[in-house]
């Protein structure tokens, strides 16, 4: 097979941070829209996005795309693509999707249109009447949007931020991908000295450690595209071998997190210890009214609750108050905080020094950076 085309979806504002890691990872054609990556490589190359990326949601096959406005439309369009490329005559192939802004809304209608189509296509393939579907299974993905269709295949399974360490977590856990683009922005290297006073289940350590040793996320974990037909086992295991290889050992990182529950420390610290990396994340108990950055140059990035979620506003507010007396600026000292509050600067008492949209599912936040 020749080159494979990608989408990669991720979360709003973090497109070009997925899209520079993919090129990183040697990808071509690498181009960022809203929600999305697009991009191209050989077969190893799907596998080395699994294992490696820190920033996207999942990884899927571009099958094609086209426009549709009627359901005679969309069964052409479908039935045109070349899906014994990748299905096999065995192989199991459900249907799920969405469709926004587009004249095709009935997403039942949808997925019956869309399987008869790929149903007719491997048809004239196989020269078979039924299928068994007892294979392999293939996820097959649609999206609908302002009438053009995208047909994918999704070739991670669970979504890639479950690296598999997190089984547990805390009443407001921050998502994976959206903790690990804040270290991203935030800049982290082997010898950063990190510290979050509301660490939670540890998510933001964690994803920092991995990012300082250069660990692949996805190392301990299993993708359904290891059960496609079409792809060599072999891939699989030359990939996870170059990602082991990538693997900073003894780095001078270290991550300390801080939080009133101590359910929360020993959460955080079984979360490390499934991670692989306890031996650079440390957890104890901590109010933020007594937190102090300890090192002249260090770096803090964190998650406080949010007013909507674990506290009322006024509380958020008044944390917000105390943060802002407790966050020492100068001397290397530097803070990013992310947080869905519109006047949060007016309550931390300091106008960030650069700001940066993101969205922590479909709250729509502010990463405050303070850095000056």
């Amino acid at each position: 097979m020749s080159k494979i085309n990608l989408v990669a979806p991720c979360l709003f504002g973090v497109e070009s941070i997925a899209a520079d890691e993919f090129r990183r990872m040697g990808f071509t054609d690498v181009n960022a829209e809203n929600g999305r990556v697009l991009l191209s490589g050989e077969e190893n190359m799907l596998a080395r996005a699994n294992i490696c990326s820190r920033f996207a949601e999942r990884i899927m096959i571009n099958v094609g795309e086209f426009e549709a406005t009627t359901f005679t439309e969309l069964f052409d369009g479908v039935k045109s693509l070349p899906w014994e490329d990748f299905i096999g005559r065995d192989d199991a192939f459900p249907v799920n999707g969405w469709s926004i802004n587009s004249q095709l809304f009935s997403i039942p209608d949808c997925q019956s249109i869309i399987k008869k189509a790929i149903v007719e296509r491997l048809k004239l393939r196989y020269h078979i009447n039924i299928f068994a579907e007892t294979g392999s299974e293939y996820k097959i993905r649609f999206s609908i949007h302002k009438n053009v269709v995208t047909m994918m295949i999704d070739t991670s399974g669970e979504g890639l931020h479950k690296r598999g360490y997190r089984r547990n977590s805390n009443d407001a856990p921050l998502k994976e991908t959206l903790a690990a683009s804040m270290c991203d922005l935030a800049r982290i290297y082997p010898d950063t000295q990190l510290f979050d006073p509301f660490c939670g289940s540890g998510t933001i350590l964690i994803e920092a450690a991995l990012m300082a040793t250069k660990t692949a996320p996805g190392l301990r974990r299993f993708f359904a595209a290891e059960r496609f037909g079409f792809l060599d086992d072999k891939i699989w295991r030359e990939e996870r071998t170059r990602a082991q290889d990538l693997i900073l050992k003894n780095v001078e990182f270290r991550a300390q997190g801080y939080d009133i529950d101590p359910a929360c420390i020993e959460l955080t610290l079984a979360n490390a210890k499934k991670a692989g990396v306890e031996k650079y994340v440390k957890a104890s108990i901590g109010d933020v009214k007594d937190f102090k950055a300890p090192e002249k140059r260090c770096l803090t990035i964190c998650n406080p609750p949010y007013g909507e979620r674990l506290l009322d506003v006024k509380a958020a507010e008044e944390l917000y108050k105390v943060m802002g007396k407790q966050f020492e600026q100068g001397e290397g000292r530097k803070y990013f905080i992310i947080s869905p509050h519109d006047e949060f600067e007016k309550h931390y008492g300091k106008e960030a020094d650069k700001r940066r949209k993101l969205y922590n599912g479909m709250i729509k936040c502010q990463l405050f950076m303070y850095f000056k």
